[in-house]
């Protein structure tokens, strides 16, 4: 389900898919990802609304996607044994991301 979201980053209305909620002192905060932006923001509960006519069979600019055959490795520091070893993670770290991205540009 796609939703229009306002991004404060952005200052602007945006279609977002909502990746989850979570409940706050002041109402729901929901983590979107903008669909045209390939961004992840946060938002109040406030600040979305239903998507309606033509404007939801527009064509996601960005897409969800990941790099075929190639998993997540991070360092594994062994501090007792003094080594360091090069092995799989469940996720990527920040660093590798950073990388990806210089790489990209």
């Amino acid at each position: 389900q796609v939703y229009v979201v306002f991004s404060e980053e952005l200052k602007c209305w945006c279609r977002a898919r909502v990746e989850s909620v979570w409940r706050q002192t002041e109402g729901y905060q929901l983590r979107c990802f903008l669909v045209d932006y390939a961004r992840y923001c946060s938002v109040a509960s406030e600040d979305i609304r239903v998507v309606t006519g033509a404007f939801a069979k527009i064509p996601h600019r960005a897409k969800k996607c990941c790099l075929h055959c190639t998993k997540p490795l991070t360092l594994h520091i062994d501090y007792c044994e003094n080594t360091a070893k090069i092995g799989p993670a469940k996720r990527w770290d920040s660093a590798a991301i950073q990388h990806f991205r210089k790489l990209l540009e």
